[in-house]
């Protein structure tokens, strides 16, 4: 048995690292989203964590069910084959809808300007755009900040199943070991959300330093875009 776990251990973690690796929907979002919406490093890591905890939790719960009512692997596989469908249309449909609303939010922030005619008759003229969040002695409303993102993400990576999970916990259980099948789910999910953070970390940095700035306007375009492509790369490349 201590020699089976020795192999399983370190196949759970190179598989968690590998999957998450080559699966951009795993990092894409959280590092587009970051950028688009101007989180904080603390607030881009906590939804990153929450997210990877839910998408590694809900196969490990089916996992366990299954486990426990003496399911198959196959039978496990076809349940999160159609909960990854699922996740990969709702993240592309997400991503198609925030690209639109990206474009409709970048056409109306275009910059423009506005004449002030005083008491004393003096006119003065200042160019700023509709949505932007500076402060006016006018009646322009500022941008209100839409918080459902992290929730909507949230939703989408628990549908997301771990495929390789199910067929490496359900090993250890064939086995009558629930000590390695927890073991192996600590492991894997470790080692894929330490993945998840490291990427986006890193990827947000690599970001922030590219000459973006002139187009922040687009951004939210730019983001829906990026999540509907990896929710695309995942539904017909298989990624």
């Amino acid at each position: 048995m201590e020699q089976s776990l020795s192999v399983l251990i370190p196949l759970a973690a190179s598989i968690g690292f590998i999957h998450t690796l080559f699966g951009p929907d795993h990092y894409l979002p959280f590092i587009v989203m970051a950028r688009a919406r101007k989180w904080s490093w603390p607030k881009t890591g906590l939804i990153t964590l929450l997210c990877g905890i839910g998408h590694v939790g809900s196969s490990i719960v089916i996992g366990a069910i299954g486990i426990a009512l003496g399911y198959g692997v196959q039978h496990l596989e076809k349940i999160e084959s159609v909960r990854g469908d699922w996740a990969a249309w709702a993240l592309f449909l997400f991503g198609i809808g925030y690209l639109l609303w990206g474009l409709w939010k970048g056409i109306r922030n275009k910059p423009h300007r506005h004449f002030h005619v005083h008491d004393d008759g003096s006119i003065h003229t200042h160019q700023h755009s509709h949505i932007q969040r500076a402060v006016h002695n006018h009646d322009h409303r500022p941008e209100e900040d839409v918080n459902l993102t992290p929730w909507i993400l949230f939703i989408v990576f628990v549908l997301g199943p771990c495929e390789p999970l199910i067929p490496v916990l359900m090993y250890p259980a064939a086995r009558h070991s629930m000590d390695g099948v927890v073991l192996v789910a600590v492991v894997f999910s470790a080692v894929t959300i330490a993945t998840m953070l490291t990427i986006v970390f890193l990827g947000r940095y690599g970001l922030n330093q590219l000459p973006v700035a002139k187009f922040d306007r687009w951004m939210h375009a730019a983001a829906g875009g990026a999540i509907a492509l990896s929710g695309a790369a995942v539904l017909f490349l298989g990624l």
